[in-house]
């Protein structure tokens, strides 16, 4: 009778992982399967048009971020891990803050204060004298301005990864350059910086993920990229052939980038040092301390303190009510989302890694191989990827339905929230992997087997051995994809039901209008709680501290 109900157990496991699988492969299907059913007629008309300024932009930010969070990201962890200066306690806990802020929400508040008829521009010209072409100052809707927002960011990555491979180096090899007469900034490059750079690419790597992904910010500062020009075709354009080969070209973008992490990742253990002496901070003084401290200084008040004072103030001539009847339907779609996509989201990780840890083979690995891809297509192409196989779908049921019973069943995926969570699901699925995997791997394996020994199947070793101890784990992932689903504006925009709006498109749809300070007070939820998830990280940094 056990032995039976193991088999049960396998075999609804191996269903039920399988099914998820699909489920995260069908976008890249999906995306494929529409790019190639395309004329080339449309995919001509892009290489004629389009495609050459969308690649160039894109691997402009690309480049360009890459580069600005490398250098803040890894010169702030090397400051803050390596040298002793005023204030550095406090700022190595602060420099993680800025993750909580989505690009898009930092363009708003510094569209405000740096346009023409923004605060900075306008005391320039009283204070001068100056009339509207009277002098120049930098376009903060360029990709230059797109490149700094998203660098403001999404430098975190970089830093907290840098920050963990120079806390983990012996001082050994530190003081050995030091007494052959290297200086700490030359012991810093020739030493630290080369034991550190599969963290740092692999923080890089993440960066340059994020930024091909993004929308919000490019869309309203009018830069022509991949993720924007998704959008306009699909809804500007009602050509579904140029969002599919769009999004397949973007796809094969972000996939190369996934496995240039996967692969770096793979080749960080030969970083590791086995002996471990504790490094003491070199004393910074004078000019050098001031230094320091200004250095980190300016990414927290650039990517926290600016931003939240001006959509604060923003918020405060906005005459928007966040009591609102309208306003509390935003919220509570954003919420009901954001619930339901994390459970699920959740639940999912936890069936792909208890399946991989109990069974092994190819097949649990190909899923959570295949669960983590979502993590690298940007939500646009997921959208794409998604909705043409279920309108397909129901377009053919359908006419089916009319056909053989005079029937019209509509669009029953299509346009619904379910699809939409789906979305969530796939491109969030990695974070909540990642979250099980680093709470797993402090049970030992000797413990299921004695759960198994006693009896107990799959999901009884899960429920009695697994969850009492990997509850904070999956409570951490849940809030991550909590907060990523109500920051998640591209899919949203795409995929939501008509009529159903979150904080983010109110947000956008604000924004895009060019009412900025009403776009404020949703930036500023959307923000407020985009601190939670922060907040454990900066728990975490300061016990590291």
């Amino acid at each position: 009778m056990k032995s039976a109900l193991r088999k049960v157990s396998h075999h609804s496991s191996l269903l039920a992982t399988v099914l998820i699988a699909l489920l995260c492969a069908l976008p890249h299907v999906g995306v494929l399967v529409a790019a190639f059913s395309g004329t080339l007629e449309t995919l001509s008309h892009l290489a004629e048009t389009v495609l050459t300024r969308y690649t160039l932009t894109t691997l402009a930010l690309v480049v360009m971020v890459g580069a600005g969070t490398c250098a803040l990201g890894t010169g702030a962890a090397w400051l803050v891990t390596m040298t002793e200066f005023p204030g550095r306690k406090w700022l190595e806990v602060a420099l993680v803050i800025p993750l909580a802020f989505p690009a898009y929400v930092l363009a708003y508040a510094y569209t405000h204060i740096l346009d023409h008829p923004g605060i900075v521009q306008s005391t320039l010209r009283d204070v001068m004298g100056w009339g509207p072409r009277d002098y120049w100052f930098p376009e903060v809707r360029s990709v230059g301005g797109a490149a700094v927002m998203l660098i403001l960011v999404l430098y975190p990555y970089v830093y907290l990864l840098a920050r963990t491979s120079f806390h983990g180096q012996s001082a050994t090899m530190f003081y050995a350059a030091r007494s052959l007469g290297k200086s700490a900034f030359g012991t810093f490059v020739s030493v630290s910086l080369p034991m550190a750079r599969p963290a740092i690419a692999a923080g890089v790597l993440l960066t340059a993920m994020e930024t091909i992904a993004d929308f919000g910010t490019v869309s309203y500062f009018g830069v022509q990229t991949f993720a924007t020009g998704i959008y306009t075709s699909w809804f500007s354009m009602a050509d579904r052939a140029a969002a599919a080969q769009l999004s397949l070209g973007l796809l094969a973008f972000a996939l190369l980038l996934a496995m240039l992490e996967r692969s770096n990742r793979g080749n960080a253990r030969y970083t590791a040092i086995a002996a471990k002496e504790p490094l003491e901070r070199v004393q910074l003084r004078g000019s050098n301390a001031v230094g320091a401290t200004v250095l980190c200084l300016i990414p927290v008040v650039c990517g926290v303190l600016i931003p939240a004072i001006a959509l604060f103030v923003m918020a405060l001539d906005s005459e928007q009510n966040l009591l609102s009847s309208r306003y509390l339907g935003f919220i509570q779609n954003t919420v009901t989302l954001a619930l339901i996509a994390a459970l699920l989201t959740v639940c999912a990780a936890l069936l792909l890694g208890a399946f991989h840890r109990s069974f092994g083979g190819r097949a649990a690995s190909a899923a959570l191989y295949v669960g983590r891809l979502g993590y690298a297509v940007p939500g646009g192409v997921i959208a794409v990827g998604l909705l043409i196989p279920f309108a397909s779908f129901d377009n053919a049921l359908d006419a089916w339905m009319r056909e053989t019973f005079d029937v019209s069943t509509g669009l029953l995926f299509t346009g619904s929230i379910w699809v939409l969570i789906a979305a969530y699901m796939i491109r969030f699925l990695a974070a909540a992997l990642g979250a099980y995997e680093g709470g797993i791997s402090a049970i030992s394996r000797n413990m299921d087997a004695a759960a198994r020994v006693l009896g107990q199947n799959m999901w009884g070793v899960v429920r009695r051995v697994h969850m009492p101890i990997l509850t904070p784990s999956l409570l951490t992932a849940a809030l991550i994809v909590f907060v990523d689903v109500m920051k998640e504006l591209p899919a949203t925009l795409i995929m939501r039901p008509f009529n159903y709006d979150t904080l983010a498109v109110q947000a956008y749809r604000l924004a895009a209008d060019e009412r900025l300070e009403g776009a404020a007070v949703p930036s500023l939820v959307i923000a407020a709680i985009g601190l939670l998830p922060v907040i454990l990280l900066c728990r975490k940094v300061r016990r590291q501290t």
